[in-house]
């Protein structure tokens, strides 16, 4: 009887696995997979300036290689990449043919690593610097799916190819809507290819980062890499004011800004008794600053009084500078009274400043972007047994085991004597 019964469970179980398999299928998951996994183009300039010996003692070319098998061998499971090449294959002199060359050296997709590398191996100094179709092509390789997209274009010159200025057509891509980000990398750049670059990325939220050493080079596109590979939260534009009384209230969430140089934003928190705010705020340096920069976040009062804040400075080349500041507000005490409860709410408000200043020749609109996470949480519970022995009430608890230990070695010598004196009479 029970033979039958588990031989009964068995097949039940086993047709609804079978039921599940056909109502779910396994290429309907790794569709679903697909259809959302991050993508990210490299794109590489393989131009005959790429031949030039300045990178560690190597040619650039050889420089961008071994950081793209570094890369490669980094890349998230997760990840869909692709490599473009531009001005790869065309070495003749007619500016028509250079200005279209550009391939897909290997398509966006899962990765095979083993193929991607034999891929880049190939790859030699040729001809023209095409940035503007590049970007154009690349922006195709990546259509479709709902993950994030990023190009990482690295190159070591300005676009060749005008009047299609690579500026206008990121300001294109970015004008589609289609969530696509470009960060530029600039292999040992002069001031005119920095502005190009530095233009590229701000249109599209991006990043620009000047590279002089192949170390520099792999860990940076690794950082791209796996940022495309983080959850995609997408953020809310805010515009904070010049004074607290005129600022938005902003509930938990993630905003984003622009803060003029030599300019303060101010935002407005509501937080509850007994909730804790974590507030953080990151500035980005989208275009050539100088050195010496700091960024400062301060939670005041609404009648200015400071309560906390959170600071961070450098100095030298930097793409994001942050910081982040953390205020408990404390709970009422049982004894007070309803008016005050009702009132028990208190606005903080923030305030954002960076000491970036814009380098020689640049523009300084629009400001820099920001991007400032609020986030208004419970704070520890100061009824629970855990919370009761504060740092004000410890000493009560020190107190207490010390007076334990002092009766338990009593206690524990009185006992021991006592043996001792019952061994000697017996």
């Amino acid at each position: 009887m029970i033979t039958r019964t588990r031989l009964a469970t068995g097949a039940c179980a086993l047709l609804a696995a079978l039921a599940a398999g056909m109502a779910f299928p396994a290429g309907a998951v790794a569709d679903e997979t697909s259809a959302t996994a991050p993508k990210v183009d490299l794109v590489l300039d393989v131009s005959g300036s790429m031949r030039a010996r300045d990178i560690d003692g190597q040619s650039r070319m050889a420089a961008a290689k071994q950081a793209f098998n570094e890369v490669l061998d980094a890349t998230p499971e997760e990840v869909q990449l692709g490599i473009r090449t531009l001005g790869a294959n065309y070495p003749g002199d007619d500016r028509k043919t250079g200005c279209k060359d550009t391939a897909q050296l290997y398509p966006v997709g899962p990765l095979d690593r083993t193929d991607a590398k034999a891929a880049v191996a190939t790859l030699a100094p040729t001809g023209w610097t095409p940035i503007g179709p590049a970007l154009l092509k690349a922006a195709d390789d990546l259509d479709g799916g709902e993950g994030s997209k990023r190009i990482v274009l690295i190159s070591d010159g300005e676009d060749t190819c005008a009047p299609l200025d690579p500026c206008e057509v990121a300001r294109e891509i970015a004008a589609k809507g289609i969530g696509l980000t470009i960060d530029t990398l600039g292999l040992v750049p002069n001031t005119k290819l920095r502005q190009q670059l530095s233009c590229i990325a701000e249109a599209t939220g991006g990043t620009f980062t000047s590279v002089e050493h192949t170390d520099e080079l792999a860990d940076k596109v690794n950082q791209l890499v796996d940022r495309a590979a983080d959850p995609v939260v997408t953020p809310v534009a805010t515009t904070g004011a010049d004074q607290c009384a005129k600022a938005p209230t902003l509930k938990s969430g993630l905003y984003t800004d622009r803060a003029e140089f030599g300019q303060q934003r101010w935002y407005r928190v509501a937080v509850e008794p007994g909730q804790e705010l974590r507030a953080s705020v990151s500035v980005a340096a989208d275009r050539a600053v100088n050195p010496s920069y700091g960024v400062l976040l301060r939670a005041e009062t609404v009648h200015g009084r400071e309560i906390v804040r959170g600071e961070a400075a450098g100095n030298g080349r930097t793409d994001v500078m942050s910081t982040g500041l953390r205020y408990p507000k404390a709970e009422l005490d049982d004894e007070d009274d309803d008016s005050a409860t009702t009132s028990a709410a208190e606005t903080v408000c923030l305030q954002v400043t960076h000491s970036f200043s814009a380098g020689s020749g640049v523009q300084t609109t629009p400001g820099l972007p920001l991007e400032l996470t609020v986030d208004v949480v419970d704070g520890p519970s100061q009824s629970s047994d855990v919370a009761s022995f504060g740092l004000g009430r410890g000493w009560w608890l020190l107190g207490a085991l010390i007076l334990v230990g002092f009766l338990a070695g009593v206690v524990w010598g009185w006992l021991s004597r006592w043996r001792v004196a019952v061994w000697r009479t017996n």
